[in-house]
C-alpha cells in the first residue's frame, strides 16, 4: 500500500493558495477599514435595493430558463432518435463561444428601430413610427434572454452526461414495471440527474452574476455595474469593496445551495448497467417537434448572432481594422497566452504535488484555489487592486529612496497585476483539467519509475508530462479562451492606453457603433470555437461507445 510522502511541491501549493485567497481576503478586510463611507450611504439610500432586486430577478429568470432548455435538449439528444439528432448532440454547446455581452450587441442592432426586423415590418405593412408596439430588448427580461441563450450549454452538458451514464439500467427497470416515457422521465431520469442539473444551473448563475458587459449595456443595474461605478466614477474603494463583498455573498450562497440541495439523498444507479441505451425512435409530429426544440436555442444562441456578426464585419466592420486591430489582437493574445502558460504550469505542479503527498491538506489547498472560478471578475479586480496598489506605491518609494528616482507603478502600471487577477479567476479551469487526467494514470507507474531510480521531478518530466500532453493543451486552450472573453477585470485593471478585443468591442458598442464592434466581437467568437470543437468530438465519441 502506498503511503503519503513529503513533496517540495506542497510549498508551491501553499504559496499559490495564499495568493489566490488574497483578493477575497482584501475585499473582506476593507469592509472594516475606514468605516462606512459617504458613498456607501448614498448607494444604500438610492440604488442598493435595485442592485439586489435586479440580481435576484436575473438569477430566477436565468436559472429557470437554462434549466428548462438544458434539460429538454439533453434528454432529447441523449435518449431519443429524431431528424438532426447527430448534429444537435454536439452543436448544442456552440453558444458557449459567444460571450453574453456580444449577444447583447448583436441583438440590439438586429431588433432596434432602424434594424432589419423593424425595418422589414414597416416596409411590409406600411407602418410608421407609433403605429405599432415592439418589445425593447434592452431591459431586464432581455438580459435574461441573452444569458439563457449562451449559458444553457452548462446544464445541457452535465445533464446529458447524467442521462447517458445513470439512466439506462433504471429506465429498463421502470419500463418492466409498466411506466410510460413521461412517467419514467419524471420518476427516474430527472431525480437521478438532479445533482448534475443543479450544478449546471449554479455555474450559469455564477456567470450571470459575474457579467458586466451585458447588464451595463442594457442599463440593468446590478452589483457588477455598481462596483465599476463606485471605483471609477465615484473613486471610492471602500464602497466598491463593500459592493464586491455583497456580490461575493450571493455567489457563496449559490455554492452552498448547490451543495446542500441534495441533503442526505443519494443518486446512484444500482442496477449495475451504465451503458447507454439505444435511443427511442420518435416519429411524425413528435420527431419534428424534437428537432424544433433543439434548433431554436441553437439558432438564437449561435447561428443567428454568428451570421449577423459576420455580415456586419464584412459589410461595415471596424474602420480601424488594419494596424489598430492587429495591436488589439496582439494585446489579447499576449495576455491570454502568458496567463494560460502560467496557469498550466501551476496546475501541473499543484496537481502532481497533491498526488505525491496524498494528504487532505494538499487536496484542500487545491480546492481553495479552485474556488477562484466562482468569484466574479469584478470582485477579483477590486481585491487585487487594493493590496497591489499599496505594494506598488511602497516599491516606488523604496526605489526612489535607494536609487534617487521614482520608477512609477511597476505592477499596476503594466500587465503584471492584470495577469495575476486572471490567474486567480481561471487557474481552477486548468487545475480541474489536469487533476482529472492525473487521476486516470495508475499509481503503479509512479512506483515503476521510482524503482528505476527516477526522482519526483524526473518522473513528472519523463513519465507524466508525455501522457498528459493532450490534457495540458486542452487546459491551456480553455484558459486562453476564458481570458480572451473576460471583460470586467480587464476594464478595471488594464494599463492606461492598453485595450483588448473585449474592451474594444465594449467601448464601440457603448458608443452605439455596433457595426464597428462586430469585428472585434467576431474575433472573440472565432477563438472561442476552438475548445468547443474538441469538446464536440468528445461528446460524439461518448454517444458511440
Amino acid at each position: 500500500m502506498r503511503t503519503a510522502q513529503y513533496s517540495p511541491l506542497l510549498t508551491v501549493g501553499i504559496v499559490v493558495a495564499l495568493l489566490a485567497g488574497l483578493p477575497v481576503a482584501s475585499v473582506g478586510l476593507n469592509l472594516f477599514v475606514g468605516g462606512t463611507s459617504a458613498t456607501w450611504s448614498h448607494l444604500a439610500d438610492t440604488v442598493l435595493s435595485e442592485y439586489i432586486a435586479n440580481s435576484l430577478w436575473l438569477c430566477l429568470g436565468v436559472g429557470f430558463g437554462v434549466g428548462i432548455v438544458g434539460v429538454a435538449t439533453a434528454w432529447l439528444t441523449a435518449m431519443h432518435e429524431f431528424p438532426g439528432r447527430r448534429f444537435f448532440e454536439w452543436a448544442m454547446v456552440l453558444p458557449l463561444a459567444v460571450p453574453a455581452y456580444v449577444m447583447a450587441y448583436v441583438y440590439t442592432d438586429f431588433l432596434q428601430f432602424v434594424g432589419p426586423v423593424q425595418t422589414f415590418l414597416r416596409d411590409t405593412f406600411g407602418w410608421e413610427h407609433g403605429d405599432y408596439w415592439f418589445p425593447d430588448i434592452r431591459t431586464l427580461p432581455g438580459a435574461m434572454l441573452m444569458f439563457v441563450s449562451v449559458l444553457y450549454p452548462y446544464v445541457y452538458l452535465l445533464a446529458r452526461s447524467a442521462f447517458l451514464e445513470r439512466a439506462s439500467g433504471m429506465l429498463e427497470a421502470a419500463r418492466t414495471l409498466g411506466m410510460g416515457p413521461w412517467r419514467a422521465f419524471f420518476a427516474v431520469s430527472l431525480p437521478l440527474a438532479r445533482p448534475a442539473i443543479v450544478a449546471g444551473v449554479a455555474l450559469a448563475l455564477m456567470e450571470t452574476l459575474a457579467d458586466y458587459g451585458t447588464v451595463a449595456y442594457f442599463a440593468v443595474n446590478t452589483f457588477t455595474t455598481g462596483i465599476y461605478r463606485a471605483w471609477f466614477s465615484l473613486g471610492d474603494r471602500i464602497a466598491a469593496a463593500q459592493l464586491a463583498a455583497m456580490l461575493l455573498a450571493f455567489v457563496l450562497f449559490l455554492l452552498m445551495a448547490e451543495r446542500t440541495s441534495r441533503g442526505r439523498a443519494r443518486y446512484n444507479n444500482t442496477t449495475g448497467r451504465n451503458r447507454p441505451m439505444a435511443g427511442a425512435q420518435l416519429r411524425g409530429l413528435y420527431a419534428w417537434l424534437a428537432t424544433l426544440v433543439c434548433a431554436t436555442p441553437l439558432l438564437l444562441g449561435f447561428i443567428l448572432p454568428a451570421t449577423l456578426l459576420m455580415k456586419m464585419a464584412l459589410t461595415e466592420g471596424d474602420a480601424q481594422f488594419g494596424e489598430r486591430f492587429l495591436v488589439l489582437a496582439r494585446n489579447s493574445f499576449v495576455l491570454a497566452g502568458v496567463t494560460a502558460s502560467i496557469a498550466v504550469l501551476l496546475a501541473l505542479l499543484m496537481g502532481y504535488g497533491a498526488r505525491l503527498s496524498k494528504t487532505t491538506f494538499a487536496n484542500s489547498l487545491n480546492r481553495l484555489v479552485g474556488l477562484g472560478y466562482a468569484v466574479p471578475g469584478a470582485v477579483i479586480a477590486v481585491g487585487v487592486l487594493i493590496p497591489v496598489t499599496r505594494l506598488d506605491n511602497w516599491l516606488a518609494g523604496q526605489w526612489e529612496l535607494w536609487f534617487g528616482h521614482n520608477p512609477g507603478l511597476l505592477l499596476t502600471g503594466g500587465i503584471a497585476a492584470l495577469i495575476y487577477a486572471y490567474l486567480v479567476r481561471f487557474l481552477a479551469v486548468a487545475l480541474h483539467t489536469v487533476e482529472s487526467s492525473l487521476a486516470k494514470i495508475t499509481p503503479n507507474m509512479d512506483d515503476a519509475a521510482r524503482s528505476l531510480g527516477l526522482g519526483q521531478g524526473e518522473t513528472l518530466r519523463r513519465v507524466h508530462v508525455p501522457i498528459l500532453r493532450g490534457s495540458l493543451l486542452t487546459a491551456g486552450l480553455l484558459v486562453f479562451v476564458d481570458v480572451m472573453k473576460e471583460l470586467p477585470a480587464t476594464l478595471v485593471m488594464r494599463p492606461f492606453n492598453f485595450d483588448t478585443l473585449a474592451t474594444q468591442a465594449y467601448t464601440l458598442a457603448s458608443d452605439e457603433r455596433l457595426a464597428e464592434a462586430s469585428t472585434a466581437a467576431l474575433a472573440i467568437v472565432a477563438v472561442g470555437l476552438l475548445p468547443l470543437i474538441a469538446l464536440s468530438r468528445q461528446i460524439t465519441a461518448a454517444r458511440r461507445r
